[in-house]
């Protein structure tokens, strides 16, 4: 492990928080009566868009797992469609997910696809733009002791405290507080946010904590 790779995730992690606070600060500039909490909906899709980005631009610019074949027009091309094929897969299946756990069926379908939407941009999407649309790398990644590199111990575990925020959002839904956040999927999401934020925090200062117990493979 090279501490240049360190420097690269530290940035790019700041570079993505900070898409997060510009996708509920900007919409305020052009927006009239924009809230995250009051016109949720829209946040989420400004939050999904920005982090989108933020991480395509990334992927772009770090290049975290470059390939040792040099790739085709149409091999590429298809891996994008791939990609794509993925990452809405993920979505209906976070929806149908949220859906078995109790979410509206029928009412607030938008509200519920669009929180399963901010969870695949959290994690399906990081996924598919460092280890590509390869089902057995994903299972290698998230298996134990399954990382090779660093970006991949990242993608762990931010993808597991985005997902165990979610979980701890719905907490507090059925409670008789009458506060406007537990509105259903707006404690979720927020906490689909928080997990990730807090996962993007924690992992290069996991990392570094035990850089010498980890044998990652340098790029």
């Amino acid at each position: 492990m090279k501490d240049g790779e360190l420097r690269d995730m530290l940035s790019a992690h700041g570079v993505i928080i900070l898409s997060i606070i510009l996708a509920s600060v900007l919409p305020l500039f052009f927006l009239e009566n924009f809230s995250v909490l009051g016109t949720h909906h829209i946040w989420l899709c400004t939050c999904s868009s920005s982090v989108a980005a933020a991480n395509i631009s990334l992927y772009l610019v770090l290049n975290p797992s470059p390939s040792s074949k040099r790739s085709t027009f149409s091999r590429k091309v298809s891996k994008i469609i791939q990609s794509g094929l993925y990452y809405l897969i993920s979505c209906v299946m976070f929806h149908a997910i949220f859906c078995l756990y109790g979410a509206p069926l029928l009412e607030s379908v938008m509200e519920t696809f669009l929180l399963a939407v901010l969870l695949s941009t959290f994690t399906t999407l990081r996924c598919l733009y460092m280890l590509g649309p390869n089902i057995h790398a994903w299972v290698r990644v998230f298996s134990k002791n399954g990382a090779l590199t660093v970006w991949e111990r990242s993608l762990q575990i931010t993808s597991a405290c985005s997902v165990m925020g979610t979980w701890l959002g719905a907490f507090p839904i059925p409670l008789d507080w009458d506060r406007p956040w537990q509105v259903w999927p707006i404690s979720c999401s927020l906490g689909a946010t928080f997990g990730f934020v807090v996962g993007l925090l924690f992992a290069p200062l996991w990392i570094h904590w035990h850089r010498k117990q980890l044998t990652y493979k340098s790029r």
